[in-house]
């Protein structure tokens, strides 16, 4: 048990130290926040490339795919780039202290790839794809009754599901669920915690 203990310590450690070195090399300097955005119509697929930062992706009531950066942009550049029911955000060369928000459609597949950082998502009808090296996500899924299957893997850390009335912690933690909906919710992480709320 101390062995499994250590390694986990281990993994937390050299995931934390990945994140930190990816984001702490950034300049640091502020200026005027970034916007990209383009029209895209409810219930296509959103790809999302996103180095470090803390990044909330929130339902819209306007069917346009936005990022919106604070001021703390150093040499960060973000896109949005749209081509029939597929769109694609990217988000990089981000400093420390970086935070988005991204506006989508209430109804979108989303496809997210996280570097490292902090991750939260509104309640976004949907299928959901997500990996990221180090840092934390939280979902809003709505209701549960809408997915068909969830499948969440973690090297360390906590999953805490109780959308879907379970939770895992430790090394390597791995959650499943089957319902009677039609969506997927597929999650991949590194060190850090998984949250699966209403």
């Amino acid at each position: 048990m101390r062995t499994y203990a250590a390694f986990a310590i281990v993994v937390a450690a050299s995931f934390s130290a990945f994140a930190c070195g990816a984001m702490d090399t950034r300049s640091t300097r502020t200026g005027t926040p970034l916007t990209a955005e383009k029209p895209f119509a409810a219930g296509g697929r959103i790809e999302m490339q996103l180095d470090g930062g803390r990044y909330e992706v929130r339902p819209s009531a306007d069917n346009r795919v936005r990022i919106v950066t604070d001021e703390h942009i150093g040499d960060a550049a973000v896109t949005v780039t749209a081509d029939g029911t597929n769109a694609r955000v990217e988000a990089t060369n981000t400093p420390n202290h970086f935070n988005a928000t991204i506006d989508v459609p209430n109804a979108a597949d989303l496809v997210i790839h996280l570097k490292a950082g902090d991750l939260t998502i509104g309640d976004i009808a949907g299928n959901k794809n997500l990996d990221s090296y180090a840092g934390n996500i939280t979902i809003a899924v709505g209701n549960p009754d809408d997915y068909a299957s969830v499948d969440a893997t973690l090297k360390a850390g906590d999953i805490r599901a109780s959308a879907f009335g379970g939770s895992k912690s430790g090394l390597m933690p791995h959650f499943t669920w089957s319902g009677p909906g039609k969506h997927t919710l597929r999650a991949d992480l590194g060190a850090g915690n998984l949250v699966l709320r209403r």
